[in-house]
């Protein structure tokens, strides 16, 4: 994808705080001066896609800020003695309030990358140039707006809907209502559905930008949450049956190498570049910055049980020390690192070891190994233990032991279980298979297993029911108190 950025000025989201609205920008580009040709539909665009990856003087949202609530803040990542920020540890231990400056991040992130697609889609018509090209552009900056609420709905419930920019920092004008969690579906369904007529690919210099399969796949997930498992099923089917040559990858660590971006497995994905804006790529997120001296300090955010994920794996299981290294050897210098525990692994580069913050893996959103698992789900759920159920998690099963994809071994495949125990083999797979991809938190809430499955993990036994979502930030509330209903429990 083209490295354009641009920023607008008018708001980076959908409320500022009390002391935002006292500042006055000493300048900014309007939409009337910018909106002209085709490369500024295009570097807008790019500036909503950059929404995942970028934020200026803060960790952005893929890299690091959404891993606080879906990957930490589930069973099997904990803050470590590194991580000195009260609000990171209360996030944690499931403590954390309204006042969580982590969830308001978040907050503001989401509806920074909302109000920059809305930017797009109420502008790029305009614009001289291809009306075909503009018609992607705009379908595109849909894409990212529907996947943008489908966090947003499944971390708060019912959260304001905007769908057009805004054009004011008076207050009254930045309050906003609190949509039904239906009604945000049906917004998120409505964007992807467009996205759906988004190319089937793009030339290798445009690699990582959104696809008709992209858009599928996300509708896939959608109706999975919604346990609407018939749409689940078709959209699934459309994405393996669409010609658009998703597989998996025959090596399990080929989806978190840097050569191997936009893979055949790579659905879509948050692009990563090396020290991109200070922000650093995927790879930092969970790492030490040096590993200098790395053995004598527990990393920041390590497994938190060794017993409940590391050993989970079967032998021969290679996502295991894909997913978490308990040695290392630093090819370019000979030294062998040993941890006192497991430490994540899926995004370290493993011939840049000395400098993670230059790591450039994507983060990925949704891969094929993830719309395997899902029709199986679905399939279960609707139809029964089939034996097309049972193929698709087969698939990934060898995979996982290294096995030819397509060939049935007797050492891996599941024959002659029933739905739930099929359901449970299902969910196991999803635990092993998708270890800090920012999937375990979702998943636990959609099956309704979240305080069940965290209250394993001693540490984090104030878990309960209210952090089956997260609280409204006071911040916004402070705004519109009326609008903004807090959560329940918060």
């Amino acid at each position: 994808m083209k490295k354009i950025i641009i920023t607008f000025i008018l708001s980076t989201g959908l409320f500022v705080s009390c002391t935002d609205l006292e500042v006055t920008p000493t300048s900014f580009i309007t939409e009337e001066n910018f909106f002209k040709t085709q490369d500024d539909a295009v570097a807008s665009v790019t500036a909503v896609y950059a929404s995942l990856s970028l934020d200026s003087g803060e960790q952005s949202l893929f890299g690091r800020n959404l891993y606080f609530l879906t990957d930490m803040a589930s069973d099997y990542a904990a803050a470590g003695v590194s991580a000195t920020n009260p609000q990171v540890r209360a996030l944690s231990s499931l403590t954390h309030d309204a006042t969580s400056d982590r969830v308001q991040v978040a907050w503001r992130q989401i509806y920074n990358g909302i109000n920059r697609a809305n930017i797009s889609i109420d502008n790029i018509s305009r614009v001289s140039g291809s009306e075909v090209v503009k018609t992607r552009l705009i379908n595109e900056a849909k894409f990212i707006r529907g996947l943008l609420y489908f966090q947003a709905v499944r971390l708060w419930g019912g959260v304001p809907i905007v769908l057009h920019e805004a054009t004011s920092i008076n207050v009254e004008s930045l309050k906003s209502k609190r949509a039904s969690v239906e009604e945000v579906y049906a917004q998120i369904i409505l964007d992807l559905k467009d996205a759906e007529s988004l190319p089937s690919a793009y030339p290798a210099n445009e690699a990582g930008r959104a696809t008709s399969g992209a858009a599928k796949a996300i509708l896939t997930k959608v109706y999975l949450t919604r346990k609407d498992w018939t749409n689940a099923i078709l959209k699934a089917k459309e994405v393996i049956n669409g010609g658009y040559g998703y597989a998996l990858f025959e090596n399990f660590q080929d989806i978190f190498t840097k050569t191997k971006k936009n893979g055949k497995e790579h659905i879509f994905s948050v692009q990563f570049e090396p020290n991109q804006a200070g922000n650093g790529s995927s790879g930092s997120t969970f790492q030490a910055t040096s590993f200098t001296g790395f053995t004598a300090t527990e990393p920041a955010d390590i497994i938190s049980d060794v017993a409940l994920f590391y050993d989970i794996y079967a032998e021969g299981d290679v996502r295991r020390d894909v997913s978490y290294k308990k040695q290392l050897l630093n090819p370019a210098t000979g030294t062998l690192y040993t941890f006192p525990k497991p430490i994540f692994g899926k995004y370290l580069d493993l011939t840049n070891l000395a400098t993670p913050s230059n790591v450039a893996i994507n983060f990925p959103i949704i891969r094929y190994a993830d719309i395997l698992l899902s029709l199986a789900e679905a399939i279960n759920e609707k139809d029964g233990a089939t034996l097309e159920a049972h193929e698709l998690v087969n698939q990934v099963r060898r995979r996982a032991f290294g096995k030819a994809i397509s060939t049935p071994d007797v050492t891996v495949d599941l024959v002659g279980l029933t739905t739930s125990q099929l359901r449970e083999v299902i969910r196991e797979e999803r635990k092993k298979e998708f270890v800090q991809e920012g999937q375990r938190w979702f998943d636990l809430v959609r099956w309704g297993t979240l305080v069940t499955e965290i209250k394993k993990v001693t540490a984090k036994n104030s878990v309960s029911e209210r952090n089956n979502l997260y609280p409204i930030p006071q911040s916004e509330r402070n705004i519109d108190p009326v609008g903004l209903p807090q959560n329940p429990g918060y």
